[in-house]
């Protein structure tokens, strides 16, 4: 079992470049083999936490990325240059994907950095912890839906007229969306609404020859805890799964790269599990 992590605070959006450990961002011993060359990724909360990680993989295994983040400019550009350390092109643009004129803008600017879009990465998300239904209010429930699936929708409608024959979209879900969660209950609304959505498109986009999978994670260490989550529980953060520790974004990492290479070119409308043992359906 890891060592508990330190007790620590920071406001939203989180920064990782504060956080007590760092999150592992990829295994030192993780090889890439060429899975993605050629590619274009765009990832969104690639700035930081499971974003960050899937950019770096997508790097390692050769595809150029454009990461988008809200306002968190130093952690893109230390992203930016992981991506770069790995010797592919990484592009940045900031925003609130939540309005549907920045996420078209989105899409506008991987076309003008490198031409194509091959694979579309949904990951951008925010949650807020509660005590009871009655804290959550009309503007958390607004805003939480508007960040976490209505940006979702929009930069993938942005996205699909570039999107060809053998492109991946991927949408990060969560655990909480399977088991629920009494504190993060918008929070585990969108994510069941992206499963919904994730199974939906992907029936709608198979006749083009455009998957659509999910990842839902477990808890992992990202900014987002020590930005929303109560300071006492962070030393025991993660030890509830059945493997009893939290999870880092490199133990999610290469779930994406799977799912946006060949070697998940026969698995659609799915989602895959990296949530520490907790058994769920779907």
């Amino acid at each position: 079992m890891n060592d508990p992590f330190p007790p620590q605070k920071q406001s939203q959006p989180g920064r990782e470049h504060l956080m007590t450990p760092p999150p592992e961002v990829i295994r030192a011993d993780y090889r890439g083999t060429g899975k993605l060359d050629g590619k274009v990724a765009v990832i969104t909360g690639g700035d930081s936490g499971i974003g960050r990680s899937a950019a770096v993989h997508f790097a390692r295994e050769g595809a150029r990325v454009v990461i988008a983040y809200l306002e968190e400019q130093r952690d893109a550009e230390e992203t930016r240059e992981m991506v770069e350390a790995e010797g592919r092109d990484c592009a940045l643009f900031a925003g609130d994907l939540g309005d549907p004129g920045c996420a078209a803008g989105l899409a506008e600017a991987a076309i003008e950095a490198f031409g194509t879009i091959d694979i579309l990465v949904n990951n951008a998300a925010e949650q807020h912890f509660v005590d009871s239904l009655e804290e959550v209010t009309p503007e958390h429930w607004e805003r939480t839906f508007r960040t976490n699936i209505h940006a979702c929708f929009y930069l993938t409608r942005a996205a699909l007229p570039h999107l060809g024959q053998g492109a991946s979209i991927i949408n990060t879900t969560s655990v909480n969306a399977y088991k629920g969660n009494p504190s993060l209950i918008a929070y585990s609304s969108t994510k069941g609404a992206i499963v919904s959505f994730t199974r939906s498109i992907a029936t709608s986009l198979a006749p083009r020859g455009i998957r659509v999978n999910g990842v839902a994670p477990g808890p992992v260490w990202t900014p987002l805890i020590p930005a929303t989550a109560d300071e006492s529980g962070i030393p025991s953060f993660g030890e509830s799964t059945p493997l009893g520790r939290a999870g880092q974004p490199s133990d999610c990492g290469p779930a994406y790269v799977f799912l946006a290479s060949e070697d998940g070119r026969y698995i659609t409308g799915q989602v895959i599990h990296p949530n520490g043992g907790y058994i769920v359906n779907g």
